[in-house]
């Protein structure tokens, strides 16, 4: 599949609350929540006011479309390690998952953070989320985890 990544454009940050929605991980058998629920605080520190200096975001484009976002900016969120350390969330829609976009998105972003200086990078996953198998490939360790998440960090440095 061909497609570009490439930062995100000021005028796109709204689409950054449809790959929220996307990134909502539901377990085989559940229904979808109502697209509401990204209005929730503890989800609105994911995107609320995106395009502060510790935001980044790059997203895939294929056919002038944008099928997936990771973005990555420093919150009190279920993954936050500490003020230095930035959260990192990604999703794609889901008919361009399993494509090997995910994959090179992460690696992208990865190489953005370690090029501006940051040492590490978190984020939460449902342990079902098949996506735990990409985090590890790309480096991530769980360095905490509850009865239904990981939190993981990549070292950069």
């Amino acid at each position: 599949m061909d497609y570009q990544i490439r930062e995100i454009k000021k005028s796109e940050y709204p689409i950054l609350s449809d790959f929220l929605y996307e990134a909502i991980f539901i377990p085989e058998g559940m229904n979808r929540p109502p697209k509401s629920i990204i209005n929730r605080p503890e989800l609105q520190v994911y995107t609320a006011d995106f395009g502060k200096p510790d935001d980044y975001c790059l997203v895939a484009e294929t056919k002038e479309k944008v099928v997936g976002a990771v973005w990555a900016r420093i919150m009190d969120d279920y993954g936050h390690i500490d003020d230095a350390t930035p959260s990192l969330s990604i999703s794609l829609y889901k008919e361009y998952r399993h494509s090997g976009i995910g994959t090179a998105l992460m690696e992208a972003m990865l190489r953005l953070l370690r090029e501006n200086g940051y040492r590490q990078v978190s984020l939460s996953v449902q342990k079902e989320n098949y996506a735990v198998g990409m985090y590890k490939k790309a480096g991530f360790q769980v360095v905490r985890e509850n009865q239904d998440e990981y939190i993981m960090v990549c070292r950069l440095q």
